[in-house]
């Protein structure tokens, strides 16, 4: 009765660990770029009474064990792409492939998003492309990108070129400058560490220059990539949560009558 205790407590604390999930995905559900995540969870150390054996005299088909409950493993990432709003800003950029723009953060370090709102900030060495907190937007060779001019004259191309229009001769013409973009062998092993931004490390690999693989992908500017949580999707898992949570707490509450009554009967 006591390990019944223990295990159901275990269950509560792995559903309210999935709720805690499930509630961060409903939380983001019109974050840009937001990718939805999924909570994992594996079976506890098991004790084993008697073990399967095969005997001329005897056999044990099966196992006797119990096992101790459940415990949270990870949590994983689904990195599908989210739908594709149209916006008025010439500075929404939306990814279609499996690529993430780079920004560089205070620190120094390069982080990498899809969440492509970005803004112009004027700096003493002129106009610099940076994410809505000021960050640098970085090139394919993890420069700051600047615009020398009008905005109005200058066009991000599918590929991420950065072109400019001459007013006066109307020609188009290359900056040499291209929105980095970049994939990882491994994009779940990504750190996740708040402002829409993931932190490669070991498990993710290192970052590739999105047009050196196979599958490059492109940009689309005046859209922006919504959120992959589906609410419907997200609330059934909720409510499954919540009664797998309710269930667990009704086993500690019968565990808890057995000890009583057990407990009485020495009286």
């Amino acid at each position: 009765m006591m390990r019944a205790l223990w295990t159901a407590a275990s269950g509560m604390k792995a559903m309210q660990f999935n709720v805690d999930t499930i509630s961060n995905n409903l939380a983001n559900v019109n974050t840009t770029g937001y990718k939805k995540e999924k909570a994992e969870f594996e079976d506890i150390l098991y004790v084993t009474m008697q073990n399967a054996y095969s005997a001329e005299d005897a056999q044990r088909p099966v196992n006797l064990q119990v096992g101790h409950g459940v415990v949270a493993r990870a949590t994983s990432r689904d990195f599908s792409s989210g739908n594709l709003e149209q916006t008025n800003n010439k500075l929404d950029m939306a990814i279609e492939g499996v690529g993430f723009f780079a920004v560089r953060g205070v620190d120094g370090n390069a982080y990498y998003t899809r969440d492509g709102s970005f803004k112009v900030a004027m700096t003493y060495d002129g106009k610099m492309l940076t994410n809505s907190k000021g960050y640098p937007v970085l090139d394919q060779d993890g420069m700051e990108i600047y615009f020398d001019g009008d905005i109005a004259n200058y066009e991000i191309q599918p590929s991420g070129e950065i072109t400019y229009k001459d007013v006066e001769t109307g020609v188009t013409l290359p900056t040499g400058q291209y929105i980095g973009l970049f994939q990882f062998e491994n994009p779940m092993g990504l750190e996740a560490v708040g402002g829409n931004m993931y932190r490669s490390n070991t498990a993710s690999g290192e970052p590739i220059i999105d047009f050196e693989t196979e599958n490059p992908s492109t940009i689309r500017n005046y859209f922006l990539e919504s959120s992959n949580v589906q609410v419907v999707e997200e609330m059934v898992k909720l409510i499954t949560a919540q009664r797998a949570y309710e269930l667990n707490s009704k086993a500690i509450t019968t565990s808890d009558e057995m000890l009583q009554t057990a407990n009485n009967i020495r009286r």
